[in-house]
């Protein structure tokens, strides 16, 4: 059976797909046909059920419970891994530092007025559900291709700019300066990791082979741990960043244990993610059982 397949070209999706694709395990007879693409067009090919099985932002997930069930592998979540909101306004940074320091890491740091123009990777993306979470006042937001935000932040169009993906190791070296870390504002209010994204698959799929593709997704996991360097020319091919030590770290970062298996800490975090989305109103209700059994 052919499924098509969707994932982003950042390292962390790379490095756990490159055995899958590049048939270094047994697929156990799947077949796919892959869609590389930016996590905002993900979320919106996932909206419009295009791809069998894709990378989704938890944001855009809890949109889609009733279509796609969740993966317990490849899911990038955790702690310290949570984007980054930035600005070129060294002095608006530094007054941000200051009242958040004086208000507390759990308290709104209301520096930014609801005017200010930011740009956000995407309407569905985690990062903005987290934006909006710390910084509610926020209503001048735009969408801008992730790879795009530092440079239009640099350039003056907009005054702050969620970075997620490899910008998040690299904004200071071109002149950004840190408003929030956003990761750190979601662990210090809920005590949970940070759900990013996950890998989903269309209900529509026999449940047998959802079973089956979450098996050969673990599969694929453990041969990237286990041989780090076999993924290394197709990372390379596809990351914005090109120094390779960025895109070591950045793999380090988003590609852990939850990769390999959700496991009780990570089933928490989704849940809690998604419940809280649903009591403020943001995440419609869906389904429970969003998870796609094991075996």
């Amino acid at each position: 059976m052919q499924l098509t397949l969707g994932f982003s070209p950042c390292p962390n999706d790379t490095f756990i797909f490159d055995a899958l694709v590049h048939g270094r395990i047994d697929t156990e007879g799947l077949t796919f046909d892959v869609r590389l693409g930016d996590v905002e067009e993900l979320n919106q090919l996932a909206f419009a059920g295009e791809l069998d099985v894709t990378k989704l932002s938890y944001h855009a997930f809890g949109h889609l419970t009733e279509t796609y069930a969740l993966l317990n592998s490849g899911s990038a979540l955790g702690r310290g891994v949570g984007p980054l909101l930035v600005t070129a306004d060294e002095a608006l940074a530094d007054v941000f530092s200051a009242r958040t320091q004086v208000q507390g890491k759990d308290k709104n740091s209301n520096v930014l007025l609801p005017e200010t123009p930011i740009a956000i990777p995407g309407k569905y993306t985690t990062a903005n559900y987290l934006l909006g979470l710390a910084q509610p006042q926020l209503t001048n937001k735009q969408e801008v291709l992730f790879s795009d935000i530092e440079s239009r932040v640099l350039s003056g169009e907009f005054t702050a700019g969620l970075l997620i993906h490899e910008n998040r190791f690299t904004y200071h070296e071109r002149g950004l300066h840190k408003l929030m870390d956003l990761g750190e504002y979601w662990e210090s209010t809920t005590g949970h990791a940070i759900p990013l994204g996950g890998i989903v698959i269309k209900r529509a799929v026999p449940s047998e082979v959802q079973r089956t593709f979450d098996r050969i997704l673990a599969r694929s996991v453990q041969y990237a741990f286990n041989h780090p360097d076999a993924s290394a020319e197709y990372v390379a091919a596809h990351a914005q960043e090109m120094d390779a030590e960025v895109r070591r770290k950045h793999i380090a970062l988003y590609v852990n244990q939850y990769s390999l298996e959700l496991g009780p800490e990570g089933r928490a975090a989704v849940a809690g993610f998604l419940g809280q989305g649903r009591d403020r109103g943001v995440i419609p209700a869906g389904r429970e059982d969003y998870l796609v059994p094991e075996d």
